[in-house]
């Protein structure tokens, strides 16, 4: 054991190329990359050779002291966390120092604000020579925050973002109240047609032109996306993401959620409960799919029908048939559902942001009419709703990947059961239903994601420990 280098699993260590002479690290065989804390991550300097310039709050109680660093960027790098998000990260190789040890790490920026540790030291930083005793502490000895004892101090500020709305309707009710509250916080926002975007596909340098220019580096893009230009849109939004733009939601799970097929399926195997669901390739196999759901009434369904459009309700056996019929002589994808008699032509719609109900509203649909769309002439009034409501709502969220969704549940004698989560939900409705500042608050998701967590003392002793 002589010729080892012994870790324990918390370290004292420093990077003297980025002029932090302390900083705690955890030690953790688990993880494959390393991690840094960092916030404002801005690139600069020429493509060929980028660097990145950072700031960086060394001592977690301390958000007041604050370090602005800057070193090579080997690229960026997808890192999927131990809670399965994955995030897009730069990735810097940099000395560390622990102990009398010095070496060269890569090591991946990302907000480590909400951590107990600014760093993250993986198994791939650590040499054949070095090992992790588990139960040790400190093996190398210790630093204090003493160090930074001369450094500056400042009163931690919430930076401005620049924001992107990708939308092709900029005046709607939506887009509106999304860039007010955004502006309201001092953010810069700007409105992007996403038919107007082209893209230059390029590993070095990937950028998003508008009307033939190229567009700056975004912190956020908030996509609104219309079901028409699904494809298309999640291409820009995709090109967005690999510039480092924080996106609200998702490429991937815009896709997923709006293929109502692809969306029935993740939801049934989490074991989410929603209306019966079939779906078949073949004319032959009508009367198989009309049984599968109970029979008539049910309900057809387009798979990329949107505010109730493509949506069909056959009352009887033989109507079922025949809108079964010409949605397959129009070569159109669809499901039959399930008829939930008792909901009575309502809905419960659930605003989830950030894995909680922050909103709902129940929509009623219109005399003789089955449909609960505002589109269609429902009306919309607040609904007190249950726990289990509200936890399957939050659970249907999570499955598809989303961060900000609108689910709508059926009332059924079985219990809520999930209509539908739609990734671009319209605020009007909720907003005017509830009275919340529902912008306001998606707002102030984004910038949990992109802004540092200023605590204190009292609440880091209250909150649960998280490494």
């Amino acid at each position: 054991m002589s010729n080892t280098f012994l870790l324990g699993w918390e370290e004292w260590a420093s990077l003297p190329k980025l002029g932090l002479p302390a900083i705690k690290a955890k030690v953790d065989t688990g993880a494959r990359t390393s991690a840094l804390h960092a916030v404002s991550v801005e690139p600069f300097g020429p493509i060929e050779n980028p660097q990145v310039r950072f700031i960086l709050h060394p001592i977690p109680e301390r958000p007041d002291i604050e370090v602005v660093c800057s070193a090579p960027a080997l690229g960026r790098r997808d890192v999927t966390s131990s809670n399965g998000e994955t995030e897009l990260r730069w990735v810097i190789e940099t000395p560390l120092r622990i102990g009398d040890r010095e070496w060269l790490v890569e090591m991946t920026l990302t907000n480590r604000e909400t951590m107990n540790y600014r760093m993250l030291l993986g198994r791939q930083a650590i040499q054949s020579d070095m090992v992790v005793d588990p139960a040790t502490s400190n093996a190398q000895g210790e630093l204090s925050y003493e160090l930074y004892k001369g450094f500056p101090k400042r009163k931690p500020v919430k930076r401005p973002l620049r924001i992107g709305i990708l939308t092709r309707e900029p005046s709607n009710y939506s887009s509106k109240r999304l860039r007010d509250a955004a502006e309201t916080r001092g953010h810069v926002v700007e409105m992007i047609n996403t038919g107007r975007c082209t893209l230059a596909i390029d590993s070095k340098n990937p950028i998003v032109h508008y009307d033939g220019k190229p567009l700056p580096v975004f912190d956020a893009i908030i996509p609104r996306i219309g079901a028409s230009i699904t494809s298309y849109g999640t291409a820009v939004l995709r090109q967005f993401a690999m510039t480092g733009a924080y996106s609200l939601n998702s490429s991937g799970s815009i896709v997923v959620s709006r293929d109502k097929l692809h969306a029935h399926q993740e939801l049934a195997r989490a074991g989410i409960d929603m209306p019966v669901t079939a779906f078949a390739n073949s004319p032959k196999d009508t009367n198989n799919i009309i049984s599968h759901v109970g029979g008539a009434p049910l309900v057809v369904k387009l798979l990329q029908s949107t505010q109730g459009r493509g949506v069909v309700l056959a009352e009887t056996k033989k109507a079922a048939e025949s809108v079964i019929d010409a949605f397959r002589g129009l070569d159109a994808n669809f499901i039959v559902q399930e008829f939930i008699e008792e909901a009575d032509g309502a809905d419960v719609r659930c605003f989830v942001v950030g894995g909680r109900v922050i909103a709902s509203m129940m929509r009623q649909a219109e005399a003789g009419e089955f449909r609960s769309n505002l589109h269609r002439g429902g009306t919309a009034r607040t609904v007190k709703i249950t726990k289990e409501e509200r936890q399957v709502a939050v659970r249907a969220v999570k499955v598809l990947g989303l961060s900000v969704a609108g689910v709508d549940l059926l009332r059924s004698s079985q219990g809520p059961k999930v209509l539908e989560v739609n990734s671009s939900p319209g605020l009007e409705g909720v907003e005017r239903t509830s009275g919340k500042d529902v912008a306001g608050m998606i707002v102030e998701y984004i910038e949990s994601h992109l802004h540092p967590h200023i605590k204190t003392q009292t609440r880091r002793l209250k909150v649960e420990k998280r490494t």
